[in-house]
């Protein structure tokens, strides 16, 4: 459907450096990656709002490299809805039907169905300026569907709403694109928009593509320590190996495969480690004492700092399970997990 092949765009000091891959018919495309890694970049380009300097862009089969945005029949939502705040809501909604070639009633039914499957009815006569964020995003969202897109384009369009609108934004996304099969492609710096909306990424870092796959694979198997620091594996360390072991100092880790490379890193996420107040026998193939050296709630879950010798283990844990094992700074813990959550990387 999509496919950017070897694209380099320059803009000021920044370039995106030879990025490629393909976006199937159908998917929720997400675009990864911190602050300026040139998500929003990317997505231009796509778009056709900022020129190429090498690569294509091709949808359908069709290079439209060279085509402007209106030919490409492309919509774009972005973190901020931009409204015309003179006109209503229902005349925003319509703006961009007035630029199509589609029929008087198909125009109609376009318009009754967004209207419709984005609950705006109510909101039709009303003026930007009195809309709460969420709202806004909403008809920001009609208004870039009802001209029929082939690709619908987000950048980050939930990071500016409060935490409930967050959420109700992104049940509207997943049903958006039950009803309408539109093929999307969103930037989020969040790994967990991309864990609920998405089916597969690219992780993008300083202007060039870092991973790229399925969301489970990218999740499941970092590539590098950078994409394993990006999407929350937390326990990041340079070890020596030898065999099927991993030597963090006096610490031996059992990753459960021979690693052929003399040293590198392996990743951990605090949520595959388990801890407790003694040891247990386990099937975990790795359990070590140590020390609590901090706790910090992050409402429904407790990151716990664990001293093993001189290394720090971060273990996250629901709420009901550390007011149940009742943990304090300073206190004696056993750490446990599993060979098979460990990342080579």
């Amino acid at each position: 459907m999509i496919e950017v092949k070897d694209l380099t765009v320059e803009m000021g000091n920044f370039s995106l450096k030879e990025i490629s891959f393909k976006v199937n018919r159908g998917d929720f495309f997400i675009i990864m990656g911190p602050n300026g890694a040139g998500k929003t970049m990317l997505i231009e380009s796509i778009a056709g709002l900022v020129p190429v300097k090498n690569g294509k862009v091709i949808i359908d089969g069709e290079d439209v490299t060279g085509l402007p945005p209106e030919k490409r029949n492309i919509s774009i939502v972005y973190q901020q809805p931009y409204l015309f705040p003179h006109i209503r809501v229902i005349d925003n909604i319509r703006y961009g039907l007035n630029f199509t070639t589609t029929g008087r009633n198909d125009k109609k039914k376009l318009l009754d169905k967004y209207i419709e499957g984005l609950n705006l009815k109510h909101l039709l006569n009303r003026y930007p300026s009195t809309l709460s964020g969420g709202e806004a995003q909403r008809v920001s969202l009609a208004r870039a569907l009802v001209v029929n897109p082939k690709v619908l384009l987000l950048d980050e369009p939930v990071s500016s709403v409060d935490p409930r609108s967050k959420h109700s934004i992104k049940e509207l996304l997943l049903r958006i694109k039950r009803i309408t099969g539109v093929t999307t492609v969103m930037v989020t710096h969040d790994f967990s928009d991309a864990l609920y909306l998405g089916n597969r990424a690219v992780i993008m870092n300083n202007g060039m593509l870092a991973q790229y796959g399925t969301i489970d694979a990218i999740f499941s198997n970092p590539a590098t320590k950078f994409v394993a620091d990006f999407i929350g594996a937390k326990n990041i360390f340079h070890v020596k190996f030898n065999g099927s072991k991993a030597l963090l100092g006096e610490i031996t880790v059992e990753t459960g495969r021979v690693v052929p490379r003399k040293e590198g890193y392996i990743a951990i996420r605090p949520e595959d480690i388990s801890i407790g107040l003694s040891k247990i026998e386990t099937s975990m193939r790795n359990s070590f004492i140590g020390t609590v050296s901090y706790i910090q709630s992050s409402g429904y879950f407790f990151e716990i700092g664990v001293m093993v010798k001189r290394f720090l283990f971060k273990v996250i844990i629901t709420r009901a399970s550390f007011f149940n094992l009742k943990l304090k700074d300073g206190e004696r813990v056993f750490i446990f997990f599993k060979a098979s959550s460990i990342n080579i990387l």
